[in-house]
């Protein structure tokens, strides 16, 4: 008995198992264009995924940008770290999340 992933949910199951018991998939009934299927929409789903966090982050940078610029918002006080932290980590996470859409690109 191998442990393999189930090719609806990617979650670990048997590969005896009739149905997967995380998604419910019946595994004994797939056949190859059918798996493919499940990964092509596994893929789009994820890429999806990693688009939403990049907007996030992107809101998150322009919002702390703008609230710190356009609120007139006095250095030192806690507004201002609040606003310069948002923008930091928006930035921050909006480029990682770009490097992990590429490198998920050229996986393919």
């Amino acid at each position: 008995m191998a442990v393999i992933n189930c090719p609806g949910c990617n979650q670990k199951i048997s590969n005896k198992t009739k149905e997967c018991s995380h998604c419910g998939l019946a595994v004994q009934e797939l056949n190859s264009d059918i798996i493919a299927n499940l990964n092509h929409v596994n893929r789009i789903n994820q890429a999806q995924r990693l688009m939403t966090h990049s907007f996030v982050a992107m809101l998150l940078f322009c919002g702390g940008f703008l609230f710190m610029f356009w609120g007139n918002v006095e250095p030192a006080t806690w507004q201002y770290n609040l606003a310069m932290v948002t923008a930091v980590v928006g930035f921050i996470m909006y480029i990682i999340v770009r490097v992990q859409l590429l490198l998920f690109k050229r996986k393919k």
